[in-house]
């Protein structure tokens, strides 16, 4: 399994075709308590940096970006009555969307966990 992280503090976890995408822990500190999360529909098409989820919080709301281009093959749906999950665990079961990759070679324009830890630390 591959871990990925995006500038817009995206995480990707790639196993196989399928990727599952989230937000860091550094991106759900800054936004607060999360309270609602639109999720986009089954079998949409993204294209790599189209919205791909919207998180409200107490402070604001934000647009989380498909890291890669492919379609949507799951959500989260357990987010719809507990958004809170993404504060509580923002890299694991607080996960918005799972996306099968079209372009497997995006990847190679994200940071690893180093890169994405000294970029958060030159904020």
């Amino acid at each position: 399994m591959t871990v990925c992280f995006t500038e817009d503090h995206e995480w990707i976890s790639v196993e196989g075709e399928t990727a599952v995408v989230g937000i860091t822990n550094y991106a759900q500190a800054q936004l607060g308590d999360v309270v609602f999360v639109e999720l986009p529909d089954v079998g949409r098409t993204l294209a790599k940096g189209d919205e791909a989820a919207v998180v409200e919080s107490v402070k604001a709301a934000s647009e989380v970006f498909a890291p890669v281009s492919g379609t949507v093959a799951a959500v989260n749906a357990a987010l719809a009555t507990a958004p809170e999950t993404v504060n509580a665990a923002p890299e694991g079961e607080g996960w918005f969307v799972k996306i099968t990759l079209s372009d497997p070679s995006e990847l190679d324009g994200l940071m690893d966990r180093a890169a994405y830890d000294a970029f958060v630390a030159a904020l």
